[in-house]
C-alpha cells in the first residue's frame, strides 16, 4: 500500500520586521507531509501592497506584475525540484528541496555517491577478492534500502542508529540467491562491519555529520574452527579416484593442507615462485592477493610430489601455473564429494586445508605459532592464536615426556 504525500507552497510576509519604508521580506513556506521549512526569496515588498489571501502583490503596474511572475517562476521551480526529486527515486525532505532550489545540493551524497567513491578509491588498496566482499555488502545495503524504503538509493543523512538496527535484522531472515540458507551470526556482524567502515569514510569525507554506528556493538559468537585430524588427512591424501575433477580438487586440498595456502594463491603461482630456501631445499614465495603480505614456505614431500606430479601436465601447460586451475564456483561441492568417499563427516571446505596446516600439521606437532604464523602469512599474531589449540592427542604426548622426565629424576 502505497502512502499518500502531501506537498504545498504558500507565500508569505515576514511581517515582524518591518523595514523605515513599510516594506518585509517575502517568504516561500515548503510544506510535505506535515513538516514545514521557509525559504528567503530575497525579496521586499511593502505591506500594504501584500495579498495575503491570493499570495501576491496587489496592483497592475510593472512592478507588480514582474514580481507576481517571479512568485510564479518560483512556485514552478519548486514543484519541478520536488518532481525530479521523486523520479529519483530519493527520499524527498523539505531540506533537501530548499538545498537544490538554494544551489546547496552538492553536500547532499548518498549511498551510491559513497559506494562509487568507497570502491574507485580502494580499488588499488584492496585485493580484488576483498572489494568483491565489499561489493556482496553494498548490494545487500540496497536490498535493504529497497525493502524498507521503495527506494533505490537513499541519502547519507538519513542513517540513523535505527537504521543499522534494522538493517542487522533484514539481513538475518535475508537469503540471498547464492546461497540456501540465511546469513549465519558470524557472517551478519562481518557485514555490519564492512558497511561501518564505508560509513566512517564518509564521516572521515564530511559527506555524513554523525556516525550511526556509534551506539552498535557487534556480537561475535565464538566458533572453533574445523580441521582434519591425521587419520583423516590421511584418508584423503590416500583417495584413489578415476573422475578427474574429484583426482584434482584433492590433489589441490592436500597441497594446502601441507602449505597453508589458500585457493586463491595456489592457482596463481608459477614456476617462478618456486625457490631454493636457505636451507638449500625448495620453498614457495609469493605474496598473498587477499592483503599483499609476503609469505615464503618450505616444502614438505607430499605437496613437492604434487608439484612434480603436474609438470607438464596439459592443464598446467595451458594455464602456466605449478597446478591445475579449477572453477572456484564448484570447488567445495566437489569436496562434499571427496568427504562422503573418504567416509569424513566434517563439512569439508577449502578453507579447512588452512586450518589443518596450522592446527594438525605444524602447531601439533611442535612448529612455534611465530613460525606459522609468517607462514600463513598473517600480518597478527593474533590471527595464527585463533588456531592454538591444544588437541588431547598434544596432550597426551606432552605427559608421556613429563612422566619420563620424573621417572628419570626419581632414579637420579
Amino acid at each position: 500500500m502505497r502512502t499518500k504525500t502531501t506537498f504545498s507552497i504558500l507565500f508569505w510576509l515576514y511581517t515582524k520586521r518591518i523595514d523605515a519604508n513599510g516594506q518585509a521580506s517575502i517568504y516561500a513556506r515548503v510544506s510535505l507531509n506535515g513538516k514545514k521549512l521557509n525559504i528567503s526569496l530575497k525579496q521586499k515588498i511593502k505591506v500594504d501592497q501584500w495579498d495575503s489571501e491570493r499570495q501576491r502583490i496587489q496592483g497592475t503596474n510593472a512592478y507588480s506584475k514582474r514580481t507576481n511572475n517571479l512568485l510564479d517562476e518560483i512556485r514552478a521551480e519548486l514543484f519541478q525540484i520536488y518532481r525530479e526529486l521523486q523520479r529519483g527515486g530519493k527520499i524527498v525532505t523539505a531540506q533537501l528541496i530548499k538545498a537544490h532550489f538554494l544551489g546547496e545540493n552538492k553536500d547532499q551524497y548518498t549511498l551510491l555517491d559513497l559506494f562509487k567513491f568507497h570502491n574507485e578509491t580502494l580499488a588499488n588498496k584492496l585485493a580484488p577478492k576483498t572489494l568483491c566482499h565489499y561489493r556482496t555488502n553494498q548490494k545487500y545495503v540496497l536490498a535493504y534500502v529497497d525493502k524498507r524504503f521503495s527506494k533505490k538509493d537513499l541519502y547519507l543523512n538519513e542513517l540513523d542508529y535505527s537504521f543499522v538496527l534494522d538493517f542487522e535484522s533484514f539481513l538475518r531472515s535475508y537469503r540471498p540467491d547464492h546461497y540456501r540458507k540465511r546469513i549465519a551470526n558470524n557472517a551478519v556482524m562481518k557485514h555490519i562491519q564492512r558497511f561501518r567502515k564505508q560509513v566512517r569514510l564518509a564521516v572521515d569525507l564530511e559527506w555524513l555529520e554523525k556516525d550511526p554506528f556509534k551506539k552498535f556493538k557487534p556480537q561475535m559468537e565464538k566458533r572453533e574452527r574445523e580441521f582434519l585430524t591425521d587419520q583423516e588427512l590421511l584418508r584423503i591424501h590416500n583417495l584413489k579416484t578415476p573422475i578427474e575433477r574429484l583426482s584434482i580438487v584433492k590433489d589441490l586440498f592436500v597441497f594446502s593442507c601441507y602449505t597453508g595456502i589458500s585457493y586463491s594463491d595456489i592457482v596463481s603461482l608459477t614456476i617462478d615462485n618456486l625457490i631454493l630456501g636457505p636451507d638449500g631445499k625448495k620453498w614457495i614465495s609469493a605474496k598473498r592477493q587477499k592483503n599483499g603480505t609476503p609469505f615464503k614456505v618450505p616444502l614438505l614431500e607430499p605437496s613437492l610430489q604434487l608439484i612434480n606430479k603436474y609438470l607438464g601436465h596439459p592443464r598446467t601447460k595451458l594455464s602456466g601455473t605449478l597446478l591445475p586451475r579449477i572453477s572456484n564456483q564448484k570447488l567445495n561441492s566437489y569436496l562434499k564429494e571427496i568427504a562422503d568417499l573418504c567416509e569424513v563427516s566434517k563439512n569439508l571446505t577449502f578453507h579447512m586445508a588452512r586450518h589443518t596446516f596450522a592446527t594438525t600439521v605444524t602447531l601439533s606437532n611442535g612448529v612455534p605459532i611465530e613460525t606459522v604464523s609468517k607462514i600463513l602469512g598473517h600480518t597478527r599474531l593474533a590471527t595464527t592464536q585463533i588456531y592454538a589449540r591444544v588437541l588431547d592427542k598434544k596432550i597426551g604426548d606432552d605427559m608421556d615426556q613429563l612422566r619420563e622426565k620424573l621417572i628419570k629424576k626419581k632414579k637420579i
